[in-house]
């Protein structure tokens, strides 16, 4: 990792050993593929469980590269069990937690997996980080480890109007929300409480390559691909800030090397925009018909809107450097060159998923009209 001159000397050099949790998953294998891929000695340790949304194979261009396999270790495990985080926070420089049940649709039909993964696995992993700190000042290593936890932009509610700023009230509206929210709570309590080194991410709706394909962009790529119906929730006229991966990951970084201990940071995206603007452009790049959409019935305490200021982070010295619409071509071209890959992840317990959440809203869909 490199310094950045306008903000002082990098706190992660050449070298350094990171525990990257939820690293096969979207967001953190992009952080840990862009990371190794610059050859600069760095060191990351992947935590996953690999659940659904967890894929050894989000990480096979690294361990086909000799070196960078050399300096990637992977460990299947969960960060609830105590066993399994403690040994690994002994050895790494920083924690980063992308670890969490990620979707919406699957916290309302089975949120007590949301509360494991999203409060007792940031419980355990930040007692690890404790126990370190306290070895730090006992002078049996050199330094404590930062805990980065990275939350969502959701914890904030659904904002009519305005853009979101880290001193706001929260006020999450799912479970999939609450559990990101109380886990960040949790990680400052121990800021404030311990000392503990702690930073927290609150990022845009993200999206890229290796996307899990049940969400918005990718599901409808590969329906679209497919020539399967498009379900479309309620009039389409939801608001999302949309974050480009590489984006994400690179902010993310940025406050893991720069950000200051106990403070939050928005990470906002470059693209506000219905998601009906979305679906257009999307089925454009790809050359098929509106016609594929489908209006269904809404999912439950669906959000309306969310924005993010971003201005605590780009007094930082970070900005956005991928643009929505070239962001969201590159997707479109990487799933059509991909198409093993998503198969695969639309594998296994997919269609069962895909019947309980869309089978009845399709079959009382309308024509989503006016593309």
């Amino acid at each position: 990792m490199t310094a950045d001159p306008a903000r002082g000397r990098a706190r992660f050099g050449p070298g350094s050993h990171l525990l990257v949790t939820g690293g096969a998953g979207f967001i953190g294998s992009c952080f840990v593929r862009e990371i190794l891929a610059r050859h600069d000695g760095t060191r990351i340790t992947v935590l996953d469980k690999l659940t659904y949304a967890g894929n050894r194979a989000n990480l096979a261009a690294i361990e086909a590269d000799p070196e960078q396999a050399d300096r990637l270790r992977f460990v299947l495990g969960d960060i609830a069990d105590p066993a399994v985080v403690g040994p690994l926070v002994e050895d790494v420089d920083a924690v980063v937690n992308f670890a969490a049940e990620s979707h919406v649709d699957r916290s309302i039909h089975d949120p007590e997996a949301f509360l494991v993964t999203g409060v007792i696995g940031v419980h355990v992993l930040l007692e690890a980080c404790r126990r370190e700190a306290t070895r730090a000042a006992a002078g049996q290593r050199a330094t404590p480890p930062r805990f980065l936890q990275v939350s969502t932009d959701e914890v904030y509610g659904s904002v009519e109007t305005g853009h979101s700023r880290e001193d706001d009230r929260l006020e999450p509206r799912s479970p999939y929300s609450a559990a990101k929210a109380a886990g960040e709570l949790l990680a400052r309590s121990y800021f404030v409480t311990h000392g503990l080194d702690v930073v927290v991410t609150r990022g845009s709706n993200t999206y890229g390559p290796y996307h899990h394909p049940e969400k918005l962009i990718p599901l409808f790529i590969t329906n679209a691909i497919d020539d399967r119906p498009l379900p479309l929730y309620g009039d389409g006229l939801q608001r999302r800030d949309w974050l480009h991966v590489s984006d994400h990951a690179g902010a993310i970084e940025h406050v893991l090397q720069f950000g200051h201990p106990g403070e939050v940071y928005n990470v906002p995206g470059s693209a506000e925009l219905p998601n009906r603007d979305v679906v257009t452009r999307l089925l454009d790049l790809l050359g098929k018909p509106w016609s594929l959409v489908r209006q269904v019935d809404d999912r439950p305490g669906h959000d309306r809107r969310y924005a993010l200021d971003g201005t605590k982070l780009r007094g930082l010295g970070w900005r956005n450097r991928m643009s929505f619409d070239e962001g969201l071509a590159a997707t479109v071209a990487w799933f059509g060159a991909n198409e093993a890959w998503w198969r695969a992840a639309r594998s296994g317990d997919w269609d069962d998923y895909y019947e309980r959440q869309y089978g009845a809203r399709l079959a009382g869909s309308v024509d989503a009209a006016g593309g």
